[in-house]
């Protein structure tokens, strides 16, 4: 099952009935180490759009039926607050922008699929994990949710989907996470994190220099700044940066 999946991920890039088929990864640009750029949502300058990445093979398939800030459901696991800021590329905050994110649980599982090759596990009727909000007027929305799993072929990642008010699709995107041995990837997966359910470890573990989506990003552009503790739990900051 893992196998197919990798496969899948690796040649193939998957839209959905509300999402719009991705075809290429855009060209990668320069954002400073975190994941953040260089502007601030209330100057103006010069903030390079961020790489479209694929929306699939598990995008939200009703988005609009999904506005809520807390998308844990049932999922239990260490819990992560999750702040996105949009700007435009002229560094200026993007309000009023619908932000739609989904990711795995803490067994590297997605809602709305399952029962195939692509993921065993039947969890076609429950959405856990997926979420829609507004941006505010400094560009930001927040979600609460638990610190994403992994599964073979991926590094740990969260799938973004930027709408303008009226619907249209302005970016989708993927946001990946630090890695290294004192990262709360390594910490998560390591033994402490057998206590919250994380039980995989990071034997096979796919890095980002590895991973088929993240992989060219060598400026760590995607990256977004992760802080706190198993204890107290994570939080996550990412700037996006949308065309306009």
């Amino acid at each position: 099952m893992e196998q197919s999946r990798k496969k899948f991920l690796k040649h193939f890039l998957i839209g959905a009935t509300s999402v719009p088929l991705i075809l290429e990864a855009c060209k990668k640009e320069d954002l400073i180490s975190d994941g953040t750029d260089t502007g601030t949502g209330g100057e103006t300058g010069s903030c390079t759009v961020s790489p479209t990445e694929t929306a699939g093979p598990f995008p939200t398939k009703t988005p609009s039926s999904l506005v809520r800030s807390d998308i844990r459901d049932d999922r239990t696991g260490v819990p992560i607050s999750i702040k996105i800021t949009v700007n435009n590329s002229n560094c200026v905050a993007v309000a009023g922008a619908i932000v739609d994110i989904w990711h795995c649980d803490k067994d590297g599982y997605y809602s709305e699929y399952g029962g195939s090759g692509m993921q065993s596990v039947n969890y076609t009727s429950v959405h856990f994990l997926r979420g829609r909000q507004t941006t505010d007027a400094n560009g930001v929305v927040n979600f609460t949710s638990i610190f994403p799993g992994w599964y073979s072929g991926r590094a740990t990642h969260i799938h973004v989907h930027i709408y303008t008010a009226s619907g249209t699709s302005l970016l989708v995107t993927q946001v990946s996470f630090p890695e290294g041995s004192a990262s709360a990837v390594a910490t998560v997966n390591g033994s402490g994190g057998s206590a919250y359910g994380y039980t995989k470890g990071m034997t096979g573990y796919t890095y980002n220099a590895s991973d088929n989506v993240f992989s060219d990003d060598t400026t760590g552009k995607e990256i977004a700044a992760i802080t706190g503790s198993l204890t107290a739990g994570y939080a996550l900051t990412h700037t996006i940066n949308v065309s306009g």
